[in-house]
């Protein structure tokens, strides 16, 4: 007998492929069909890529040639997987938080310089001059904000929000905050791979109700990695703020996180650089500086990459004891270190203002220069 090929193709149009809706010939699966005398050969083009449905798409094709067109036929089926690319899946799913004004990442390269710290102190100095703020904790496998901010037996309550259940930060000192420290254990480890860390920081991000606010602040793990990724490409970021010590080991460290938000594929604007610990002043001696770890190094690494420097912040003994009480070192009124973190919170805000004005609106930040301008213009 010989075949012929529209009797073929009427025969496929009574199968679909795996995932299809529409029969083989109608969504285009089938890419070519060639028939000799008693010989067959049909090219097939499906989007599941595994070897289930690849043999099962095969087979199909088999019987319904042999029970609809010759049952004696020789066929032979190439079947090519054309599998659509999959988004990572430590990628957060990118939107705008509706009402929140301006989001900054806080950033160092390396552990241990206090990053968490100015993240805190910032907050609640913006909260005092009168801005609504909030604090994303998303130092996912080191969480420090509920110690810093006393609210570690604390848990986020769930509020109605048309229609859908959502998660109320917690909030202290006028700020508003969500960490991963909230729902687990004190003493419990976090041991997550990239995706589950994502997922965890999707929920506190877009399942939360955090209202209106001019600031968000991204208290960021250190280094550059998984978690940076997935929120820098993801969320509309105005800008970031990298906080490093004078010395170079730490100073290395932050030129490649810099780096990291000048990239191409994120093109975060830096704000500018902290330099944290500048130099120690004892109590006893208030009037004297000690530069223990070096002295201006994040000062001139940021003259040297071209972005502004923020401001110092020394080494004492009353920050360290403020966060370890849950009592931002900021809060405490005509001190010396208010001045600074007023210093340093004012520096931030005039980056914003800049950035927001001379910068265009892109797809990954997706604010427009007025609706940037409108919070930190208050």
């Amino acid at each position: 007998m010989k075949l012929n090929k529209q009797d073929i193709l009427k025969a496929l149009e009574t199968i679909s492929a795996p995932g299809e809706g529409q029969n083989m010939v109608e969504s285009g699966a089938v890419t070519n069909v060639v028939t000799f005398a008693d010989e067959v050969i049909v090219d097939i083009t499906i989007t599941n890529p595994s070897l289930q449905a690849k043999k099962k798409t095969e087979v199909e094709i088999m019987q319904t040639i042999h029970k609809l067109v010759y049952e004696k036929a020789k066929i032979k089926v190439n079947v090519k997987v054309d599998a659509p690319a999959k988004s990572a899946p430590n990628v957060i799913k990118g939107k705008n938080i509706p009402g929140i004004k301006n989001i900054i990442a806080v950033a160092s390269g390396k552990g241990g310089v206090g990053k968490s710290t100015v993240t805190a102190n910032l907050a609640v100095t913006l909260a005092k001059m009168g801005f609504k703020v909030g604090v994303l904790d998303a130092d996912i496998y080191g969480p420090s904000m509920p110690i810093m901010f006393d609210v570690e037996l604390e848990r986020p309550l769930a509020v109605n929000i048309e229609g859908k259940s959502k998660m109320r930060p917690v909030e202290n000192y006028g700020v508003k905050m969500l960490s991963i420290g909230f729902f687990t254990k004190p003493d419990q480890a976090v041991v997550w791979r990239g995706p589950m860390a994502a997922k965890a920081l999707n929920q506190m991000i877009f399942d939360a109700h955090w209202g209106e606010l001019d600031f968000m602040l991204i208290d960021l793990p250190p280094g550059t990695g998984d978690i940076h990724l997935s929120i820098m490409q993801s969320l509309p970021i105005t800008g970031s703020v990298v906080v490093s010590t004078p010395q170079n080991v730490a100073l290395a460290d932050a030129k490649k996180g810099v780096a990291m938000f000048q990239q191409d594929s994120i093109k975060v604007p830096v704000l500018g650089i902290i330099e944290n610990m500048a130099y120690f002043t004892p109590e006893e001696l208030p009037d004297n500086k000690y530069y223990i770890f070096g002295k201006q190094g994040a000062k001139n690494l940021a003259e040297d990459l071209g972005v502004r420097f923020l401001g110092e912040l020394p080494l004492v003994q009353s920050i360290r004891e403020a966060g370890d009480v849950g009592r931002p070192a900021a809060l405490q009124t005509a001190t010396e270190l208010e001045k600074a973190f007023e210093i340093l919170t004012q520096n931030v805000v005039e980056e914003v203002v800049k950035r927001n004005e001379n910068l265009p609106a892109t797809e990954a930040i997706k604010i427009t220069t007025m609706a940037g301008c409108s919070a930190v213009k208050k």
